[in-house]
């Protein structure tokens, strides 16, 4: 489905292509809006979006390494982190240098899914090369934590067997066009016969464009190992969260707690949609979008300066629902009172205080 508004460009970085997709109606000056795909799509998932915006912004989709019609990296994995790298290569080439870490000028980043971790990775990592950030169905809570888990160990096998499999028959059993309508059954929460029918056939066509069955994997790893919640706390940027008010990766109220955590932000819930907010209300998201784009910055939140730092090492429920406490503190007295029986017994002196407060 080529889009006559967009123009495809390529740039090489460091050993590899990456092919991008540049939506536009003219040559005027605007601001650059850079927008990442999901998992296992390319830029064709964004392309609604894009296109419902290119009349503000100067908007490049590229195709994440590995994936679409851009090369995977030439000798390392395809992690968060190598990602995260891509990302700031890619910006800095793209504008020449205008963007870089130490140029104290940015762009608007935006990513969906998958896109979203990276983005907010980035982000975090790279304050100063983003003025914005937009966050589509971010993924909000680990994927082996949420209500989907049992899916996700049923997907993590799935993977496993295509990686463990015969190159031809792992490849083959990856690219399945019979996986690739479950997952879009699985995911389009509308009962628009027409969204579906679009939402299968972007799959089937898109799906199946990552360069082998290692990248996928490791992409795949990246992807449910790492959160944007990890960093929100982080983020010190305008933040749009766009949220579908049915995503299976994502409840409404880990959306709620994670963007409690980001200094200046606006949440926004799309009702009767889930996953695919960028197939099922392209229009919505974009309108949205541009209404943030085009407003103030949202007043930071009272108090944020006072919070504590987020623990980023790793990502764990408790992180995010907010409701278990970071010390078990009754369970911390049993081990206080067992530590002092056992040097009591043992003849060694015991103490009055502890690392951090008083014995009681």
């Amino acid at each position: 489905m080529d889009n006559p508004y967009a123009e495809r460009r390529s740039v090489e970085l460091d050993g590899y292509r990456v092919r991008y997709w540049f939506y536009d109606t003219d040559k005027e000056r605007k601001p650059l809006l850079v927008m990442l795909h999901g998992f296992r799509g390319d830029h064709h998932g964004l392309q609604l979006i894009a296109t419902a915006l290119r009349e503000k912004y100067h908007v490049v989709v590229p195709d994440l390494p590995g994936f679409g019609r851009s090369e995977p990296f030439p000798d390392r994995e395809h992690s968060v982190a190598e990602y995260v790298r891509f990302v700031r290569d890619f910006l800095i080439t793209l504008t020449d240098g205008a963007v870089s870490p130490d140029s104290g000028t940015g762009v608007v980043l935006a990513g969906h899914s998958f896109g979203s971790i990276l983005a907010a990775h980035f982000a975090a990592e790279h304050p100063s090369m983003v003025e914005r950030l937009v966050l589509i169905n971010p993924i909000s809570q680990p994927a082996l934590a949420g209500d989907q888990k049992s899916l996700t160990k049923l997907t993590r096998l799935y993977y496993g067997a295509g990686s463990a499999l015969p190159r031809r028959l792992g490849t083959r059993l990856l690219s399945s066009n019979a996986v690739v309508k479950l997952m879009t059954d699985v995911m389009v929460k509308s009962d628009d016969p027409d969204v579906k029918h679009y939402a299968l056939r972007q799959h089937q066509a898109y799906f199946n464009t990552f360069a082998n069955r290692e990248v996928l994997s490791q992409a795949y790893d990246a992807s449910i190992s790492r959160t944007v919640a990890e960093v929100a706390m982080n983020l010190s940027m305008p933040t749009l969260l766009l949220v579908g008010e049915l995503d299976d990766l994502g409840s409404v109220g880990s959306q709620r707690t994670m963007a409690s955590w980001i200094r200046s932000h606006r949440l926004e819930i799309i009702p009767a949609v889930g996953h695919l907010i960028h197939y099922e209300a392209p229009e919505t998201a974009a309108a949205l979008i541009e209404d943030f784009l085009g407003a103030p910055a949202p007043e930071p939140l009272e108090g944020y300066d006072t919070l504590p730092l987020a623990d980023t090492t790793e990502s764990t429920p408790d992180q995010l629902t907010g409701m278990l406490p970071a010390v078990d503190r009754a369970a911390s007295a049993r081990q206080f009172r067992r530590e002092t029986r056992a040097r009591g017994l043992s003849g060694e002196p015991g103490t009055s205080k502890e690392s951090g407060g008083s014995r009681r």
